[in-house]
């Protein structure tokens, strides 16, 4: 499955250490994540990255667009809601695009850890259908 990685400057070292935990699940899959968000992880874990521009330049906006395209398949995203971002239009349509495609969007720890629990246990396998369809 392809999966986002995406967090606000102050919950940064979270995302570091939500993917140092499940370090083993994230490596079975490919994963994107914003230019700063994603260097960070890569410099705390093996992971392999497809790193965008960060959030505020565009990189939400590059996320979106491979939602737009279901190439997407869960997007974990650590904002920060005690702080106002001057990109929240962008962040907006995010989370509009996920709701359009069925797309797991996950806002905090409790909702990722969720999430990659079910991926390990294979209970997000009906986005691999849903790709079988589209390409029949």
């Amino acid at each position: 499955m392809k999966i986002a990685l995406i967090a606000h400057d102050r919950m940064k070292e979270e995302i570091v250490q939500l993917a140092m935990a499940y370090e083993s699940i994230l490596a079975e899959h490919e994963l994107y994540a914003t230019g700063t968000t994603g260097g960070r992880i890569m410099d705390a874990t093996s992971l392999k990255l497809t790193r965008f521009l960060s959030g505020p330049l565009g990189g939400d906006q590059q996320i979106g667009a491979m939602i737009a395209k279901n190439e997407m398949d869960l997007i974990i995203f650590l904002r920060d809601p005690l702080t106002s971002q001057p990109h929240e239009p962008d962040i907006i349509a995010l989370l509009r695009l996920c709701d359009v495609h069925k797309i797991p969007f996950a806002t905090n720890l409790g909702s990722a850890e969720i999430m990659l629990k079910a991926l390990e246990r294979g209970e997000l396998a009906w986005r691999d259908v849903l790709h079988k369809e589209n390409e029949a």
